[in-house]
Order: structure tokens, then sequence, then C-alpha cells
């Protein structure tokens, strides 16, 4: 038998041993799928278990739609599974913020100069957590919330609340508009918002609007997206040409607005109020009369808070100053540190999962814990100060967000050659007003950008898995420009050269379409007179801080997973090269503590174990690859 081949399995940068990578292959794998809830065990993927990973070799992973949760590596088998998983990611040196990230960056900073107030805190108990699934109604002259229980004691904040739930349903109205063909799909959507109608306004409407409470002019802003589209298809990119196709097909707002009323009227959430189209608005009107809170200064004060009365809301921003001006500045600070346990660290998760995802106690613990976010394979790579390693190093690091010395949120990434890997985010739900998602991913982008510095090949910003047809997948294709990775061949496609081909089929081999050439047209926003000046004000925004999402679903289930041995052995994902390619004898394999490749020790196996042994070789070859099988150790168990 072959003598140790540590030089075939180890590999160094600038002069750092950086190890071997060890794996054990799971093999196959269904389970039910956490994005589509479609109840079948529909999600099909591959699975590693890794006892030591290179950098290296899972940069390499990464880029053929691998991922890692603990010390369990996944790929989805893309043409089989329900929700095809592309994994998408961003040059971090082109990054464009777009206006809605811009908004979270000045709202953060101006919370720690003091100039905003902190939201309600959530009660802080394990019994209660906040329900997606909320009940509104309408109780004689003012709102009755009811949610889970939990009793909102600030009446601003209750209505806020209710402004939020109104635009997540003009957003499903919506969605739902799309899927059964009353929208095109090959448009990204904008996100509605309702806004409350003030005194001032109503009384420059038509008689009878005093029942008036909510309006949103998305309509607008859908009809623009559409235009746009439109623009970017033409040749002679005609401004007039394309306003007039858009009316011939029936996507002008007032049309488009009537059809999100038809769909939002069947909302029993709604009943309290009657939904109107009126010249492209969607109005929303009190079916006991005008909603109003305890009190007219409460009244008052809500109308004020919204802003839509522009010289109440200078008045208000004035007085705001004034009161933040004499408060103390917050002090913020960023900790990189190596993955390990942290009780408090812990505490803050156990918080999260119960608060924002509704999980149960029972269902929470340290040891699956330490299993999705602690544990990793990764061996760390200390800084060399030659430019080829940050001065972090590689490997697996949790990054802890503080306010005044309190842990706010920590996010846990994967520093490696060629990027940073956003795994996942848990946050306080004390602090969701300051939407802490997106606010971490813009940090994590301007990181890759600083360390370039140091270590050149440092490029990228992986946001782990896209799924398109899955809506809080969306807000990912937000950081521009992004890339999907074509399942075949593992090259590189411009999200919105994918995007058309993905809203026609959610599995598409992105590479086989050449649609570089083509100009994408940028999205901008549409001024109506419904719409309100957006200014700084993290009232008049959704706490919108979904950029955690990716890994939960999946993810804490990989470790339950049945296996599926019996299924058809050709895996998925291969470029026709690979298929063809049944060569296994260079696989690098552990026997008896010594690294050797197949074809050493291939004539001492019986005839009956290599048939078997050689069809589990192949099938590990074909989702590995066949440079990445000839380097990362197979071992047997």
């Amino acid at each position: 038998m072959a003598g140790k081949m540590s030089d075939a399995s180890s590999s160094t940068i600038g002069g750092a041993e950086r190890g071997e990578s060890v794996v054990y292959d799971c093999r196959r794998r269904k389970s039910s799928c956490g994005y589509c809830k479609s109840g079948s065990r529909g999600s099909i993927t591959h699975g590693l278990w890794a006892d030591n990973l290179t950098v290296d070799d899972y940069q390499d992973l990464l880029d053929r739609g691998w991922r890692r949760s603990g010390c369990y590596l996944y790929k989805p088998e893309m043409e089989r599974t329900c929700c095809p998983s592309y994994t998408i990611r961003l040059k971090a040196s082109d990054f464009v913020p777009s206006k809605d990230q811009l908004r979270v960056f000045r709202r953060f900073q101006r919370f720690l100069d003091g100039e905003l107030e902190q939201d309600n805190p959530v009660e802080n108990t394990e019994a209660s957590s906040a329900s997606k699934n909320c009940s509104y109604v309408l109780n004689g002259d003012s709102h009755s919330v009811e949610k889970n229980s939990l009793s909102f004691k600030n009446k601003e904040n209750e209505e806020g609340r209710f402004i939020l739930h109104l635009s997540d349903q003009v957003d499903d109205a919506i969605s739902l508009c799309s899927e059964k063909g009353d929208l095109p799909r090959n448009i990204q959507f904008p996100r509605a918002s309702v806004k409350r109608v003030s005194h001032v306004k109503k009384k420059l409407l038509v008689q009878g609007s005093k029942d008036l409470v909510y309006s949103c002019n998305v309509a607008f802003q859908l009809s623009a997206s559409i235009r746009r589209a439109q623009v970017g298809e033409m040749k002679d990119d005609n401004l007039s040409s394309s306003a007039s196709n858009t009316a011939e097909t029936g996507f002008v707002p007032k049309i488009i607005a009537e059809k999100l009323v038809n769909y939002l009227s069947q909302i029993d959430e709604l009943s309290g109020f009657s939904i109107k189209a009126c010249n492209g608005h969607i109005n929303f009107y009190s079916d006991k009369g005008e909603a109003s809170f305890s009190s007219p200064k409460d009244a008052e004060r809500a109308t004020i808070s919204q802003e839509t009365d522009k010289a109440r809301s200078k008045d208000s921003r004035m007085e705001k100053k004034s009161k933040c001006s004499s408060q103390k500045k917050r002090k913020f600070e960023i900790r990189l540190k190596r993955s390990s346990f942290d009780p408090v660290e812990y505490a803050l998760y156990r918080r999260y999962q119960l608060h924002v995802h509704n999980d149960t106690p029972e269902r929470i613990s340290e040891a699956s814990y330490r299993n999705f976010l602690v544990d990793t394979p990764l061996n760390f790579v200390p800084s060399t100060g030659d430019g080829t390693v940050p001065p972090c190093g590689f490997g697996s690091f949790h990054q802890q967000y503080l306010i005044d010395g309190k842990l706010v949120a920590v996010g846990v990434v994967d520093i490696l050659p060629r990027c940073l890997s956003s795994k996942y985010l848990f946050w306080d739900p004390d602090y969701a007003f300051l939407s802490l998602g997106k606010y971490s991913a813009l940090q994590e982008i301007n990181w890759v950008k600083q360390n370039q510095t140091y270590c050149a090949s440092l490029q990228y910003y992986y946001l782990g898995y896209y799924i398109h047809n899955c809506g809080k997948m969306r807000y990912k294709a937000t950081y521009r420009p992004s890339e999907l990775l074509c399942p075949l061949r593992y090259t590189w496609v411009p999200f919105d050269a994918a995007k058309p081909l993905l809203d026609q089929k959610s599995y598409v081999v992105l590479s086989d379409f050449s649609l570089q050439n083509k100009e994408s047209v940028p999205l901008q926003e549409v001024p109506n007179d419904m719409q309100l000046k957006q200014d700084d004000d993290f009232l008049e925004e959704p706490n919108d801080s979904i950029i955690d999402e990716d890994e939960d679903d999946e993810i804490t289930e990989a470790y339950s997973y049945s296996s599926d041995d019996d299924l058809d052995p050709e895996s998925s994902g291969l470029a026709s090269s690979e298929k063809e390619d049944g060569d296994v004898t260079n696989i690098l394999m552990d026997i008896d503590d010594s690294r050797v490749r197949y074809k050493d020790i291939r004539q001492a196996i019986p005839p009956s174990g290599r048939s078997y042994l050689e069809n589990l070789l192949l099938r590990y070859k074909r989702v590995v690859g066949k440079e990445l099988s000839e380097r990362i150790v197979y071992t047997l168990r």
C-alpha cells in the first residue's frame, strides 16, 4: 500500500501551511422545503461532512454551488429540487447602493447621533412571540389591534404597525397579480407603501372623502417600471412609443390599481375597510366613519408623524431636533472575532429566534446553536503580512455589532481567499427599526473594499443562495450589480441577464443564454401628487431587515435529513465533459490514516466491493468536480 501523500492534499499561502481537507460523503438527501412549504420532501441536496476544510477548497466549493451549516456541506440538485437555489455574489468595488440602502445607513447614523429615539422594546418573555398572522378590526371609532395577545402601549406605534400590515397586503396582491398573469413577470416590483391621508389632503379631494384613511400609489410605480422594461427592450429606446405601448397593453396606473383592488377586496383581514381604486390610487375607507385615536391630540400627533402636511412635518422635525440636541451620542463599534461559543451571543440568538422566527423555546438549544453557527471545519490561516492574507486571517468569524457596549447583532461570516461569505445574521428585536440586516450587509461589503488593500485577491461578497420564486429572497438582488452562478458550467452570469430567464422557469442553465450585450435600464422612482416626500424619518419606512433569512429555513434541518441512496446515482449540475469522465482512479482517499490514490488500492479490493465503491466515488467526483476530488481527502466510515 502506498505511503502518506501529504503534499497532494495540503497547500500553502505565502509560505503558511493551510492543512488539508477531509470529507465524508453523506450522499443524496431529501427533506421538506423551508421555502415553498409544499409539505412534500421536495428539497433534494447532496451532502458532505467535513472533518477539516482548507479555505481554498471551500472557496472552490462555493464556486460550484456548495454552502455549509456548521461542518455539514450541502449543494442543491438543481434540476430535481423544488426550489432551485443559485449562488449569488457581488463584486464589492462595483457596488452601487440604492436610495433605500443609503437611507438605512443615514437613519442608523441619526440614531447614533441621538436624533432618533429607540422604538418600543419587545416584551422580554419566551411565552410571547410576534406572530405574522395579525388580525386587525375596527372597533367603534378606534382601532383594536390583536397580535397573539401582545398589546401595544403606544397608539402611534400601533398605527405604524397596521400601516406596515396594509403595505404587506398590497405587496401580496402584486405578487398574486403577477402569478395570475395580470401583471408581467419580467420586472422587479417596487415595494408598496401605504400612507395615512392628512386632513389637509382630504379637504382638497372630492366630497365624501371624509372616511378616507389610507392611500397607496404603488400603481404609478408599477406602471413606470413596466414602461422602463419596455424601453429597455426597444431598439430605438423611444419613450413616447413605450408609453403608448404601456397604455395599449393595459398597464396604466388606473387599470393596475383596479386589478390590485380586486385582489385586496377578497382579504378577510381588511374587512373593516372599503377598498377603492381612484385615478390610479388605492384608497382605504373606514366602514364605520373616520378612524381616530383615543383623543384629538393623539390623532393630530399621528398625522404629523406621517408628515402628510409639509408645514407640520417641518415643525415636527424642528421640534424633534431640538429635543435630541442635548442627548448624548451613542457609541458604536464592530468587533471581529474567530468563531467560538459566547453565552451573550447565544442569549441574543435565542431571543431573536423566539421573537423574529416565532420558534418555540424547546426547539432552541445550545447544541443546535453550536452545530449551526459555531462549529466550523475551516482551518484558520493567520495573516502573513505579504499581501496574500488580510490582517484578521482566513477562516470563520463572528462580527459583533455593539451600541454603547450592548450587543445588538451578530453576523456569522466566512473570510476566504476571494470573498467574504455571509452565512447568517441575528439581532436584537428591540432594534428592528434600524434595519440591522440591511445595515450589516452594507458594512460587510465595505469590509471587503477596505481589506482589498491587504489582500488583493479578496474581491467579492457572497450573499448565499438566491431563489427567484421566493419573495423573501428578492432583497439580495437589490445589491447591485450582482451575479448568479450557472448550475451547469459554473460560470457567473449578471443578474439582469438571468432575471428574464428565471421569470419563465425556475431551473435554467444560465450560461446557455448570451444576454450580456443587452443593457438594463436602472429603476427610478416616479413622483406623483399622492407620494409623500421621502426623508430620513424611520417612521415612514417599513422595518424591513430580512437580510439574514437565506440559511434559516433550510439549514437547521440539515442534520435530520433522510437518506435516499436508492435514487438514481446520476448527480445534478454537471458539465457534459464531467459527466463523460468516469475515471475515479486519481481520487485521493484516506485508508488507515494514509493518503492514497484509488488506483493504488483498486486491485486489493474484491470485485464485488470494488463496483459499489466505484459508484460512490463516481457520484462524489461529479458533485465536487475532478480537480477537488483529486485534492480533497475522501474518507470512508
